[in-house]
């Protein structure tokens, strides 16, 4: 009975730490993919200086004339002109 007691109380307290650290690692993995996303646009892509996203992000222009900015999870999002606002000075 103590054995099997012990067993369960050990494997509870694994499977609760398992969400934080499910967590971090996904942070970790959208912070990693994003910064790679970013640098492979500034080298491939134009930066559009005069120009940045709805919520302030760097807009890069593809060899196709699409404008578009990495998300935090890394995802490139593309915009339409229209929807682009004047970089603050």
């Amino acid at each position: 009975m103590i054995p099997a007691l012990l067993v369960s109380l050990h494997s509870f307290a694994q499977t609760s730490d398992k969400g934080s650290v499910g967590k971090t690692i996904n942070k970790i993995g959208n912070k990693t993919a994003q910064v790679a996303v970013k640098g492979a646009s500034a080298v491939a892509d134009k930066k559009y200086d005069g120009k940045v996203g709805p919520a302030g992000q760097t807009i890069y222009i593809n060899k196709k004339s699409h404008y578009y900015y990495v998300n935090a999870r890394g995802k490139k999002v593309y915009v339409s002109k229209s929807k682009l606002r004047n970089k603050p000075m």
